[in-house]
């Protein structure tokens, strides 16, 4: 059985938690937690020069400020470490070991770096250190130039070699299809190790398998508490330790790490938690850089599975884990341009509506209370209807307006779309063929974040575009402080009640400027309708 060694990175990974601000109580109660666990190998956080000093922070820009941060804790028997990210702490801003409160270094590296980087390896490794060649994204490698990395790692001799699951992209048999290269090719004094992310939820399945693999070296794993940490997190401390204890014969304190837990790492997962997310699925998934999700989110026109399509089309496949903004931003106009097909939707779409008056139906109580109002409206005008994310019980609509995919679910018993036609933004997929009209959402928005996607403002900038020239509005009553502002009482979603007042404001505002080209006239009583000018004079 080879010589196993759990280490915690709880402190520099789950530092992208919190921007690295744990405090300095938090910093040290952990660090203490670690020590009286047991586990082999503490690291206390970046060496990054780009960083200044704070006392509050795992972030630092030399190891004399691990040394002002930890120097004074009992590290007993325990291994101290710090990572540097290749090329951002030069080796100016380390002190020799035997002057230092640090054992080794951890030095993370992409491939194109690899030589570079273990060229620094060799210098910090002269200065005393252990070294951790850390090979980030182990999935970019090919076989060929796995065994390129070796023949460095052969020459230089760090403490170990590890394997980073960067993106949480591998299964168990991948990992050891990487781990035999290693095992098998790495001279037997150079260690193993493996970090693993929970991108796919394995990140602890990975890493047992890891470990129940007995290799020729000793090996390094790498946890850390309650699986804090970048992306969808990493392998739980805890759970790794557990089994550690049941099936290796360890003996790790499991106790300490859940006190490090309950007194320290909830408080941050209460405000910014972490774990397996649909955002990381889909990097995962992909096998994409985080960046390109972000990217397509923010354009908030498409909808999951479109955006899912959209990633696999990333090329060359070198770019997919290098993120390339003029790539993704190419990519989008193209899938937009050719997918969406808008101005199909939009000349069918008038065609639907020629030759009728326009009645927007929403969903609030003056829908019910003022039925009578809309009832003869209705009789008198015979108008075409488009109700906005929900179908009215009493109104016969002719189309549904759909922005939403929670309501588009709600919809999902009643909506019957030989009778209703239905008019969808580009967010919302349709479950069973394709909705009649589709158009692109983003430039619907507003620009104010706090009713940015407010379905009505969205129709009536839409009907504008379009050239209509007059609508009919019943069941707007506008935002309301109280909990009974819509006809049906599920519909009701979170915002903050105190800026109701405000946020009416400010659709006033907005329907005040589409009045500029457009009539538009309030059936039932309405807070968005104008009544006074924005300086509070009659109009």
């Amino acid at each position: 059985m080879n010589n196993i060694k759990l280490l915690d990175c709880t402190l520099r990974d789950g530092g992208y938690v919190n921007d690295w601000k744990f405090g300095n109580t938090n910093l040290i109660s952990i660090f203490e937690r670690l020590v009286d666990s047991g586990v082999d190998i503490i690291e206390i956080g970046f060496l990054d020069e780009r960083r200044p000093f704070d006392t509050d922070r795992s972030i630092m820009p030399d190891t004399a400020s691990a040394d002002k941060i930890f120097g004074s804790l009992d590290k007993k028997s325990a291994m101290v470490v710090g990572m540097i990210d290749y090329g951002t702490c030069a080796i100016e801003n380390l002190s020799p070991c035997k002057d230092s409160y640090l054992d080794g270094i951890r030095v993370i590296f992409k491939k194109h770096l690899m030589h570079e980087a273990m060229e620094f390896c060799r210098q910090v490794k002269k200065l005393g250190y252990k070294v951790f060649s850390q090979l980030v994204s182990i999935t970019a490698y090919s076989d060929e130039e796995l065994l390129q990395l070796v023949e460095l790692v052969n020459d230089v001799k760090p403490y170990a070699v590890s394997m980073v699951d960067t993106y949480g992209l591998l299964h168990p048999d991948d990992l050891l299809h990487y781990y035999e290269i290693l095992d098998e090719n790495v001279i037997p004094e150079v260690g193993i190790g493996f970090h693993a992310h929970n991108n796919f939820q394995l990140a602890y399945a990975n890493a047992l398998a890891f470990l129940e693999k007995d290799g020729k070296h000793d090996v390094v794993v790498d946890g850390t508490l309650y699986g804090m940490g970048k992306s969808a997190g990493n392998a739980p401390l805890e759970l790794l330790g557990m089994r550690l204890n049941d099936k290796f014969g360890k003996s790790y304190n499991i106790d300490s790490m859940l006190e490090a837990v309950n007194e320290s790492v909830l408080n941050f997962y209460s405000t910014s938690p972490w774990g397996y997310k649909l955002f990381f699925y889909l990097c995962a998934k992909n096998k994409c850089h985080p960046n390109y999700v972000s990217y397509y989110q923010d354009k908030q026109n498409l909808s999951m599975s479109k955006l899912d399509s959209l990633l696999e089309m990333i090329e060359p496949e070198e770019k997919k884990l290098l993120y390339d903004k003029i790539i993704a931003e190419r990519l989008y106009d193209n899938y937009v341009e050719n997918s969406m097909k808008e101005d199909e939707s939009i000349e069918n779409f008038l065609k639907s509506i020629s030759g009728h008056n326009l009645l927007i139906v929403g969903p609030g109580k003056n829908i019910n209370l003022q039925k009578d109002k809309v009832k003869n409206y209705i009789e008198k005008n015979s108008p075409f209807i488009i109700s906005i994310n929900y179908i009215p019980q009493d109104i016969p609509i002719d189309c549904v307006f759909i922005t939403n995919s929670k309501r588009y679910t709600e919809m999902a018993g009643i909506l019957d779309r030989s009778e209703h036609k239905t008019l969808a933004t580009s967010n919302v997929e349709c479950r069973n063929g394709e909705f009649d009209f589709v158009i692109n959402r983003a430039s619907l928005l507003e620009t104010d974040e706090k009713i940015s996607d407010n379905s009505f403002l969205m129709l009536v900038k839409f009907l504008g575009k379009i050239g209509v020239k007059e609508i009919n509005c019943a069941g707007f009553d506008g935002y309301s402080d109280k909990e009974d502002n819509y006809c049906n009482p599920s519909m009701e979603y979170t915002f903050v009640k105190q800026e109701a007042s405000h946020l009416n404001s400010h659709m006033k505002k907005r329907i005040n400027e589409f009045r500029s080209d457009m009539k538009i006239n309030f059936i039932t009583y309405s807070a968005y309708d104008a009544e006074e000018d924005i300086n509070g004079a009659a109009i």
